[in-house]
């Protein structure tokens, strides 16, 4: 495995939390109520990302899908774009779906990103929440463990920027070749996705990367456990500790009335959307407004509320980095702006100023 100290991600403390944004460049609709093309759903999420980075944000991720939902499906030409039009926000993806790409051409691309950016790309790899990418590019669901399995070992590898030594069965094997371009001054911050499972947990530990807990239903004190079995585990593989995050979905307007009454319609079709794939009942109002609460996993409100519960995961989870998932379905990009606006300038001092005072 690789040595991590030499990456920009260690641990923050106690009095502190880095604050970032994730999107899936969510397709909404125009004026007229009809399905906006993704061309401009990518212009407008460029928008976006310039405006996290002027009110001072610590990261903006964009996650890789392959259906008519999302219109990121290559995150890396993205960030390259949001480079150029950025100063300090880190630029990341939330997830790459590295079972159903090739690690040698992940590692390349990002490492331009980070030329192109003086530094500031990150790379979060997962499997995916969703399984378009297999059939799409021709692998067998059934290989679904051992592809991710395979490949992160392979990154890893490539990750040390030393000549490569791989062998496996789901590519081909690679005898001593480098790979180029390198990183200029550090290794490539490299985060592992998880949904909560304990094997997840422990695989992430095992290469000593920080980790990131998508906490998108329940409460999230309960991921406690799986918090502590991370540092638990990195501690025994003997790694430097590294950042711990959580990723949620949320949405802040002036007050929390409002906040609620424009995100829940679009909240609702979506995640009906979506459960209905999965088999999953239809939800409710009443389920909404529950995760909407303190103990929730929806960051929708005021910027005092959301504050108040993003200082709340720092007492109960101790994490180092909370992103918040802004978007959702057909959400406005109007709406999306002026949420963006208010986590940066007024929900991210708020935290930082409560969390001085504890």
């Amino acid at each position: 495995m690789t040595d991590t100290a030499s990456t920009p991600t260690a641990p923050v403390g106690a009095a502190e939390i880095l604050l970032g944004l994730n999107t899936f460049g969510d397709a909404g609709v125009d004026a007229d109520g009809n399905p906006k093309q993704h061309a401009q759903v990518l212009r407008e999420l460029l928008a976006e990302a310039e405006l996290a980075d002027a009110v001072g944000l610590h990261a903006f991720g964009v996650g890789e899908h392959h259906r008519r939902d999302f219109a990121v499906s290559a995150p890396e030409v993205f960030l390259a774009a949001a480079a150029a039009r950025t100063s300090q926000i880190k630029l990341g993806s939330a997830v790459t779906v590295l079972s159903s790409d090739d690690p040698i051409r992940v590692f390349q691309r990002f490492s331009t990103v980070d030329a192109l950016s003086n530094g500031r790309a990150e790379v979060m790899l997962g499997r995916g929440s969703f399984v378009e990418s297999f059939p799409l590019f021709g692998l067998d669901l059934a290989d679904y463990e051992v592809l991710f399995e395979e490949k992160l070992e392979l990154f890893d590898k490539v990750r040390a920027q030393k000549p490569v030594h791989w062998e496996g069965r789901t590519r081909p094997n690679v005898n001593g070749m480098s790979v180029f371009p390198p990183l200029e001054h550090h290794l490539l911050p490299t985060w592992i996705g998880v949904g909560g499972t304990p094997e997840s947990v422990l695989r992430c530990a095992q290469y000593g990367y920080p980790i990131i807990f998508a906490i998108i239903g329940g409460e999230p004190r309960r991921f406690a456990p799986l918090v502590e079995l991370y540092r638990e585990a990195m501690e025994k593989y003997g790694h430097p500790m590294q950042q711990i995050a959580t990723h949620s979905p949320g949405y802040v307007a002036p007050t929390d009335e409002q906040a609620r009454e424009e995100l829940f319609p679009h909240w609702l079709a979506q995640r009906n959307r979506i459960g209905a794939e999965r088999g999953w009942g239809p939800a409710s109002r009443g389920e909404f407004d529950a995760m909407c609460g303190p103990e929730g996993a929806l960051y929708v409100g005021s910027p005092e509320t959301v504050a108040r519960k993003i200082v709340l995961l720092k007492r109960n989870l101790g994490v180092d980095r909370f992103d918040l998932k802004y978007s959702n379905g057909t959400l406005p990009h109007e709406s999306m702006m002026r949420c963006i606006e208010l986590f940066g300038t007024v929900v991210a001092p708020l935290v930082a100023e409560q969390l001085a005072d504890a």
